[in-house]
């Protein structure tokens, strides 16, 4: 940000011109003055001891967080500790919204872009309510740690339902969405601001085998640009306020004290303006985990000279960055290195109208009537249906008729909490419908039986889940992981059904001589290999964590009902393994043979696939055979829904290198679009394939355009996959020309 060129006097007089009631002391409160300049004027009042203040506590409350009051100068006290990946997280009534690998699954940037907006609107509205009473402190702000945009590449990891899949492409569309969806398209006030985590290389391990407060991620710089950094460029090209750095190393760096990243990759080569946070203790971890420093001085200074801005630490006395002024008084940080990092702090600040008068800010006008609206509970639902994957369906779906004995069996089918992913909005029994709920009067009989006391299932009851199922027309099962088994801390030790489970489902294909649909509630693949080949199984259907309208959402989809999104149109955002063994272990951060990219093997369920109750068909592709080195490619299809059933397509388009100098990935989505189609209506779908997406990424110089060969396919899935849905996949080739183009670091 610029520095003023001259001091301006101590107390200024102001009135700003289009808004004449509002008195302005000092140059920061005028609002006609451009942004950077106020920032530099609030900043050079600052004495040394108040930056500290200011930059120490984004913690939790009450002894980091939130920031310390600067009465002198008006400036109230500020919570930047606040979270809104699946709705206003742990601050009381809320809308709750899918988990976020769920919302993936929609394969769609408007559906992310409406969960975005209805968060944010209920989180501005509780600040505008808490502020007004003076009530700060931890998930009482306008500062989202929200989206994640870490890569899903192991089974395993207890974090991949915060994630947004495996695909670098599709994770940064989605989070750009969810960015404008949560800022608003105010052109002076943003509604809440975002803040993309965790940067970077981090996807795991949690706690199996070692733990993520010491591991040390060793990446190479190809598998860094081209897998681990996309999605944050996206990020930043969105407008996302924040990135919060990590709490594992970086080729022997701490991500937090890692200037190669924070400075030399975020703001150098990308162009990040905004503030870097802390992970949640990752400074003191520093210490005590990495030991990569061993006192609290030269690890603030060694923070803040990497280009950290801002420690997020729990709730202690003196936590590191409290020692920024030893540091400044040692000589390890200059001073103004430490002013230069509370500037974005600021902006971010004014930019959310806290230092404008509140008739300019329409944002300040929301109240709390919007938190679990009508309209954002029906979008809530909307999202869920949108999500739900259809892997197996041999007809049984939509179900033909409702005068059934049916039996709801499984430790999902009635368990509300294992329903909400990981920094969900609270529950709230009013509004919140589990499957037993939602279809215990739909049918002629139901019957119920979790047959577990909770997902762990190590105690199962054989002999109720027999009397359950055996008189049953259908079989309804509802199995999973939840919160219980896998979610922040918490990597799986295998991916096999929770205890019993898998049990309890070949007792339900036993003892019943009705049909079997299976539900399934998790984020990273479990083993259903059973369940795919077995023939009595006659549908399975992945929901991920679907929140509060979770029953509501499968009793739409079972009915195929009215609403819209009830015929599935979901597709998977990750590779699923047949086995473990297909993996490499979680610890080693190499791409070969990890996701679908890279993948040598036969998965189970490939990225991308997701069935329909409808029929989908391609035809007519168009594209030049032939364009230059730089030039963007056009390529377009069209898609008819052939039906029985008005439902969803996820059109995809997936380039292929032929003649490539180095390595490069064996498809990569690079457009994808979720159209609505009725019964015998046909779109045209168009993709602009960017020259950059052309790029291959060849070492010490970056990403190049390269003359030669290629071939895209698109249709409604990956192409020459052993599992795959009905419909055609189309392809074209067309050859690039000319001489080789640097694009740059980053495509």
């Amino acid at each position: 940000m610029k520095t003023l060129t001259k001091r301006m006097s101590a107390v200024w007089f102001v009135f700003a011109a289009f808004v004449p009631t509002a008195i302005c002391i000092y140059p920061f409160q005028n609002t006609s003055l451009p942004w950077n300049d106020r920032v530099d004027d609030l900043v050079n009042r600052l004495t040394v001891d108040e930056i500290v203040g200011q930059l120490s506590h984004g913690g939790l409350s009450p002894k980091a967080g939130p920031t310390p009051p600067i009465d002198r100068l008006g400036i109230k006290p500020y919570s930047w500790n606040t979270e809104c990946l699946g709705g206003d997280s742990e601050a009381g009534n809320a809308t709750s919204f899918p988990q976020s690998i769920g919302m993936a699954a929609t394969f769609s940037r408007e559906v992310i872009f409406a969960v975005a907006e209805a968060t944010s609107i209920e989180v501005r509205a509780k600040y505008n309510n808490y502020s007004s009473s003076g009530e700060y402190g931890t998930h009482r702000g306008i500062s989202c740690f929200s989206p994640v945009v870490n890569i899903m590449r192991h089974p395993l990891w207890g974090r991949n339902q915060e994630t947004y899949g495996e695909d670098p492409y599709l994770s940064g569309q989605l989070a750009g969405s969810f960015v404008t969806g949560l800022q608003g398209d105010d052109p002076r006030y943003v509604r809440a601001s975002a803040g993309c985590k965790h940067f970077d290389v981090h996807n795991g391990p949690e706690n199996i085998p070692v733990s993520r407060f010491s591991f040390d991620a060793i990446v190479s710089e190809r598998d860094w640009r081209t897998t681990f950094l996309p999605q944050f460029k996206a990020c930043i090209d969105a407008g996302t306020f924040n990135l919060m750095c990590s709490y594992n190393k970086i080729n022997g760096i701490p991500a937090c004290a890692n200037q190669k990243l924070l400075t030399s990759i975020a703001r150098e080569e990308m162009g990040f303006t905004g503030y870097f946070i802390s992970d949640q203790g990752a400074v003191e971890n520093i210490i005590s985990a990495h030991k990569y420093f061993n006192n609290s001085v030269d690890t603030a200074a060694g923070c803040l000279n990497a280009g950290l801005n801002l420690e997020l630490s729990n709730s202690i006395d003196n936590n590191v960055f409290t020692y920024l002024g030893d540091a400044l008084n040692a000589g390890k940080i200059d001073k103004s290195t430490l002013y230069e990092r509370a500037k974005p702090l600021f902006y971010t600040r004014m930019r959310l109208g806290e230092f404008d008068p509140a008739e300019m800010d329409p944002y300040s006008k929301l109240d709390l009537s919007v938190v679990q609206s009508e309209e954002h509970r029906s979008i809530s639902l909307d999202a869920a249906l949108r999500s739900f994957v259809l892997l197996r369906n041999d007809g049984v779906l939509p179900l033909k008729t409702l005068d059934l004995n049916v039996a709801l069996v499984g430790p999902m089918a009635d368990n509300p909490s294992q329903q909400f992913g990981d920094y969900s909005a609270d529950m709230e029994s009013e509004f919140t419908t589990t499957p037993l709920s939602s279809l215990k009067s739909v049918f002629s009989q139901v019957t119920h039986e979790s047959g577990c006391v909770d997902n762990k299932c190590a105690f199962y009851y054989r002999g109720r889940v027999k009397k359950a199922v055996e008189s049953a027309d259908l079989a309804v099962v509802f199995l999973g992981t939840g919160n219980d088994v896998e979610s922040e801390g918490n990597d799986r030790a295998n991916m096999e059904l929770p205890g019993f489970q898998a049990q309890l489902l070949y007792d339900v294909v036993e003892f019943t001589q009705g049909s079997v649909v299976l539900f399934l509630f998790n984020a990273g693949p479990v083993n259903i290999t059973f369940a795919k080949y077995h023939p009595r199984i006659s549908a399975i259907v992945e929901c991920f964590f679907p929140a509060q309208a979770t029953g509501d959402a499968v009793k739409a989809l079972l009915s195929n009902s009215p609403i819209a999104g009830s015929n599935p149109g979901g597709r998977l955002p990750f590779t699923w393994p047949a086995s473990l063994n297909d993996v490499p272990p979680i610890t080693n951060y190499s791409m070969v043979n990890r996701t679908y990219r890279y993948f040598e093997g036969v998965p189970l369920y490939p990225f991308g696939y997701g069935l329909s109750f409808s029929a989908f068909a391609y035809n007519g592709i168009t594209l030049n055979q032939s364009i230059h080195v730089g030039d963007n490619l056009t390529v377009s299809v069209t898609v008819k829904n052939l039906g029985p059933y008005d439902g969803d397509e996820v059109t995809q388009a997936y380039p292929q290198w032929l003649n490539a100098s180095v390595l490069t990935p064996h498809l990569q989505l690079v457009g994808f679009e979720r159209n609505s189609l009725r019964v015998g209506e046909q779109r045209q779908v168009q993709f602009t394939v960017t020259s950059s997406q052309m790029a291959v990424y060849v070492e010490d110089k970056g990403f190049i355009v390269e003359p030669g060969p290629m071939r895209i396919y698109v249709g409604g899935q990956q192409p020459n996959q052993e599992t795959h849905i009905d419909s055609n996949v189309l392809h074209g080739c067309f050859t690039i020309v000319g001489q080789s183009k640097l694009i740059g670091q980053y495509i």
